[in-house]
């Protein structure tokens, strides 16, 4: 049987035991067409980048399947016929990942990432050291001098 990564967003009007009771019945279906289901992870409610179905939020959702391939089509064309499903997206994996994913990982987790210039006592300011002198003459936005003005 071959290891698969299937992702699908449910709308943001049904609530997560709703979610989890879809999961469930696609589930069924994997086993009832000789594959199983070796790992779920809800991803919760998230903003979407594009309105979809008239939705701005879904619920996020991944299967990791091992299952052959009459059994997660199947699985595909009960999401597609569920009106509760906005977007679903299957793909082949080679091993299926032991832990967490990667989107459960970077929950909260950020001491990773660099910080930007600028935050807070971190970075250089303005008022450390750095004067303005007199303006020029005759530098930019300074008024135009004509010959003969002076008599």
């Amino acid at each position: 049987m071959a290891f698969y990564e299937s992702v699908f967003i449910a709308r943001q009007d049904i609530s997560s035991t709703q979610v989890d009771a879809l999961t469930d019945a696609f589930t069924e279906i994997l086993t009832q067409n000789g594959g199983k289901l070796a790992n779920k992870e809800y991803w919760g409610l998230k903003n979407l980048t594009y309105r979809i179905k008239k939705n701005r939020k879904g619920h996020y959702m991944l299967l990791s399947i091992d299952a052959p391939a009459a059994a997660v089509n199947e699985m595909e064309r009960n999401m597609r016929l569920n009106e509760d499903v906005l977007r679903y997206l299957t793909v082949r994996v080679e091993a299926l990942e032991e832990g967490p994913s990667v989107m459960m990982q970077s929950k909260g987790d950020r001491s990773d990432r660099p910080r930007r210039w600028g935050d807070r006592e971190d970075g250089p300011r303005r008022d450390d050291g750095f004067r303005r002198g007199p303006r020029r003459e005759g530098g930019p936005g300074a008024p135009a001098q004509t010959e003969g003005a002076d008599a």
